[in-house]
């Protein structure tokens, strides 16, 4: 049984009464997500960058592109990093110093659904195989939390990378060297949309808030591609999931990762 705060089991018996009755706490139904608005273009000297507010939960996501060492394995492939960081001003319980736990599970879940999902196309950024190639760095700052960081982040990113351009480079005395004023479209493949889902007793949630997070007994988040196919998955909290739920959150997955997906095309297709 999952361990709560007095606090917290007082906000978790009032959810729970509402649940009873189909509410939530802020009146969603129970698959409903909050309210997502993305803006991409935000930070003027990144290679690409959005913001992205769903509810009262907002991210900042830059991109950087830039030649680096391939992985040892992986010298004829480019590589993606995706970091995370919780500003102190974003949350009472956000602190200053070296990531925590959580933010490091962040960061990973949300690197994890893009690429798994392929959505670069790190073939085409190998400017020399083994020895030099592109490298695509995404970095997620959380501004203001309140709730669901996993997808805030990882929408963020995806709008960012969506709008970036990259630089060009050439090799030269085994050496990349800039070509000034020549840039290009990074190499898309699909669109992944995460959606994560708490469990509360026998309810499953869309998208929980801060409170409904507090009282989760599980949570999972499930990244689906374009095709709406289900390209990678995260379970956390200290309790499960029947196989029944397991099913229908990844209904809720794709159905509403397709219109969400509508929702970042159409913020990017505005900015190009």
């Amino acid at each position: 049984m999952t361990d709560f705060s007095i606090i917290d089991k007082l906000k978790r018996s009032k959810i729970l009464d509402l649940l009873q009755e189909g509410k939530r706490i802020d009146g969603r139904a129970l698959d409903e997500h909050r309210t997502l608005d993305v803006v991409t273009g935000v930070i003027p000297h990144a290679n690409g960058s959005a913001r992205v507010r769903l509810g009262d939960t907002e991210v900042v996501a830059g991109v950087k592109i830039q030649p680096d060492r391939p992985f040892p394995d992986t010298g004829d492939r480019g590589i993606f990093i995706c970091t995370a960081e919780i500003l102190p001003l974003a949350h009472p319980s956000a602190e200053t110093g070296p990531p925590q736990p959580p933010v490091i599970e962040l960061a990973r879940v949300v690197d994890r659904g893009i690429r798994e999902s392929g959505m670069i196309d790190l073939s085409q950024c190998v400017l020399e195989e083994n020895k030099s190639v592109i490298g695509i760095f995404s970095d997620n700052v959380v501004t203001d939390h309140d709730g669901n960081l996993f997808d805030t982040c990882s929408y963020a990113s995806v709008a960012a990378i969506m709008t970036s351009k990259m630089p060009k480079w050439e090799m030269k005395d085994d050496k990349p060297v800039l070509v000034e004023g020549e840039e290009g479209d990074t190499p898309i493949t699909t669109i992944p949309v995460s959606v994560t889902m708490g469990r509360i007793g026998e309810f499953i949630l869309a998208d929980p808030n801060i409170d409904e997070w507090a009282c989760l007994d599980a949570r999972i988040t499930i990244t689906t591609n374009s095709d709406g196919n289900i390209v990678a998955l995260q379970k956390g909290g200290k309790d499960g999931f029947t196989y029944e739920q397991i099913v229908k959150c990844s209904e809720i997955s794709i159905s509403s990762g397709a219109k969400i997906r509508e929702i970042i095309k159409k913020a990017v297709g505005e900015t190009q």
